[in-house]
């Protein structure tokens, strides 16, 4: 299972970088409250709600408890019209965290894109996150950054490389080595062998433990490092 892969543990933890975090969050949350584990989605930054499951616009903490007890993953926010996202709820995290068991953040955003780098002023990390997870989507490999990843200039930097060169997993390696954000990673889309292989040499070269796999296929595992 994802929960166990990714060794999500009661709290807060917070989801960040591109390629599939809003449907890792989903499956995350899906499989907690499928253990009958009180789950809440939220964001810090921007999160679309999620089809067939509760969503709750601007709710009080009353409201929220009450959904929350009543089964199954919820996710809340703050409504924006302008977009039709939730936005980050008033009510502190720590509050949040007394409220559900599990309380799974989407910190970041990517605009679609399957790879990032973090400006100054990104992640929005809660304080009270024990966990953070960092997605990278491998469909963004042998592309130039300029065009698969968000925020290219910092990305080719980090790299070391032109933003008009094909993105390799070890350039992809020393942007996460050299962010040092995440305690792990998620290499999303590993969908034929050969991004399995780009997955594997990614986590040899990576800092913190890394897993691997496709989210919309269901089939993950830890990467050999």
């Amino acid at each position: 299972m994802l929960t166990e892969l990714l060794e999500v543990m009661p709290g807060v933890t917070a989801v960040i970088g591109s390629g599939g975090k809003t449907t890792l969050l989903r499956m995350l949350a899906g499989e907690l409250a499928a253990r009958g584990q009180t789950v809440l989605m939220c964001t810090t930054t921007h999160i679309l709600p999620f089809d067939g499951l509760v969503n709750l616009a601007d709710p009080g903490e009353l409201e929220l408890e009450e959904a929350l007890r009543a089964g199954g993953p919820v996710c809340a926010g703050t409504a924006e019209s302008a977009t039709g996202k939730l936005t980050a709820l008033p009510i502190p995290m720590a509050r949040l965290a007394r409220l559900a068991r599990y309380v799974l953040v989407e910190a970041d955003g990517a605009r679609g894109l399957p790879l990032k780098a973090h400006a100054a002023h990104e992640p929005v990390l809660p304080a009270q996150a024990g966990q953070t997870i960092c997605v990278v989507g491998l469909s963004g490999l042998g592309r130039p950054a300029a065009q698969a990843a968000h925020r290219p200039e910092i990305f080719a930097r980090l790299a070391g490389v032109e933003t008009d060169a094909p993105v390799t997993p070890e350039a992809v390696a020393r942007v996460l080595n050299a962010e040092g954000l995440a305690d792990r990673c998620f290499f999303n889309q590993a969908d034929t062998p050969e991004r399995w292989a780009q997955a594997n040499r990614i986590a040899e070269l990576l800092e913190c433990p890394a897993a691997a796999g496709s989210l919309l296929k269901g089939v993950c595992r830890l990467c050999l490092s």
